[in-house]
């Protein structure tokens, strides 16, 4: 390392050889390698990713020392180095790239060292002494990187889904719903295939959308019920090699604890090892969400477009200018940037996909990619989700005039005409109505087709619109 030369300096040995470390840096010779082994991207660990790696050792300390398994004072020492850093100490300590080593083994040794050299200043010792306090035997007594990673993975996503997604999804979800009641009375023209479809009420629209999203919430929260069954205590390979009998049921009730969610050991170690189909249930019902997110985007961005040669229907708030060079203009950027992080979502779920099935034997070794997809999945559509909300859909206006004028001027009002004049008449009716540019109300009179007043009551926007 170029730093090696301006501090002072460590000696560490592991089973390849001795290595000289920086001092002031809190891990240590495996990490050392894998940073040298692995310049691929400049992206670290998520926090919470490193948060639930945190949590599982502070859990796996806790149980090891009450049960003997690990002295007492290297147990709390442990345990307190943990709390630190999950208070935002030595953050910057956890530096392994996310591609790394096959199933995570470098970052796991980044964290076993980093909390092993932390409590060793806690007990007044120097880092580096793994006599006292080893990254292997002590921080990761009775665990493998087999059994922890995939362990992390359900812990990260647990974590993220809680304090990040859930919370943005109600809050989209309540602005919805006050946009229903806002707009319940504005008649607008509704659309398929981009061209003019029936009537339909604007407060519909987005009740519509309420009712979407609570529905993407109920499949996320289901799918993350495989996330709270632990394979933890598997060890190596799935056996329980080198645990206490109790040591499994244990951590997990300490985890649960920990993170406050109902988890429960795996009823089979071996299958918890080996399938990632919980990750995959879980990016599946993200990227389902991600394709509608990105759907209301865009039905944001026609509806708001013009001001002069578009719908204008509605008025999204302008948050930035939205051109270098064309003065006054504003752009749908909220809703723009909702469609990029929806299609990196869609991304993700497409690696995790390829991930997951390229595992072999008692292993998938591809377990850091998962980690990092699906966590940040979940993070960014999150902070999206809620972006999209805060600064775009709460402060959605409406132009009644124009959605009343376009409701008006649709050809498609001809429909509510089949069941009185037929449908050949009425397309008829249409036909000519676009070639002359005559009313269809004055186009059936002049037909003779139906009398005034029941026409008028055929055309009455307010009940053609009205969802029965």
């Amino acid at each position: 390392m170029s730093d090696t030369a301006n501090f002072p300096s460590r000696i560490e040995r592991d089973s390849m050889g001795d290595r000289t470390i920086p001092d002031h840096v809190y891990y240590g010779i495996q990490t050392l390698r894998a940073i040298e082994n692995f310049p691929i991207s400049g992206i670290r660990p998520l926090p919470t990713y490193v948060d639930a790696c945190i949590y599982i050792k502070k859990a796996t300390a806790i149980v090891n020392g009450d049960l003997g398994c690990i002295p007492a004072d290297i147990s709390q020492a442990i345990v307190q180095a943990a709390d630190e850093i999950l208070a935002g100490q030595l953050r910057d300590q956890f530096v392994v790239d996310v591609y790394q080593a096959g199933a995570g083994t470098s970052h796991h040794m980044n964290v076993n060292e980093v909390l092993a050299n932390r409590a060793l200043e806690l007990l007044g010792d120097r880092k580096g002494n793994y006599q006292r306090i080893n990254p292997n035997d002590h921080v990761n007594y009775g665990q493998s990187t087999n059994d922890v990673i995939p362990t992390a993975i359900r812990i990260g996503g647990l974590l993220a889904l809680t304090n990040t997604l859930q919370p943005a999804l109600d809050l989209m979800i309540a602005a919805l719903a006050a946009k229903a009641e806002e707009f319940q009375d504005v008649v607008k023209s509704g659309r398929t295939h981009l061209q003019d479809a029936v009537p339909v009420r604007l407060g519909d629209t987005f009740a519509a959308w309420e009712q979407i999203i609570s529905d993407h919430q109920n499949r996320i929260y289901t799918a993350s019920g495989d996330l709270m069954v632990l394979g933890i205590g598997g060890s190596a390979a799935g056996t329980g090699l080198n645990t206490h009998p109790q040591y499994r049921q244990r951590v997990v009730e300490v985890l649960s604890g920990l993170i406050n969610c109902p988890l429960q050991p795996a009823p089979h170690l071996m299958a918890a090892m080996q399938s990632m189909a919980p990750f995959v249930s879980v990016s599946g019902s993200l990227r389902n969400l991600a394709q509608d997110i990105a759907k209301i985007s865009h039905d944001l961005r026609l509806m708001d477009s013009g001001p002069k040669t578009g719908l204008k229907e509605i008025q999204l708030p302008p948050v930035q200018p939205g051109s270098s060079i064309m003065p006054g203009k504003y752009n749908p950027v909220m809703a723009e940037m909702t469609s990029m992080v929806c299609f990196q979502v869609m991304g993700y779920d497409s690696a995790i996909a390829l991930a997951a099935q390229a595992g072999q034997l008692e292993l998938n070794v591809m377990m850091p990619l998962i980690a990092y997809n699906l966590i940040h999945s979940i993070e960014i559509l999150g902070h999206t989700i809620a972006a999209l909300t805060q600064k775009c859909i709460q402060g959605i206006s409406v132009n009644r005039d124009r959605c009343l004028a376009y409701a008006e001027g649709s050809l498609a009002l001809v429909t509510a005409l089949n069941t009185h004049i037929g449908y050949l008449n009425a397309a008829a009716v249409a036909k000519e109505s676009l070639e002359t540019g005559k009313s269809l109300r004055q186009i059936v009179l002049e037909r003779g087709l139906m009398d005034e007043q029941q026409l008028a009551q055929v055309l009455n926007l307010e009940k053609m619109s009205r969802i029965v």
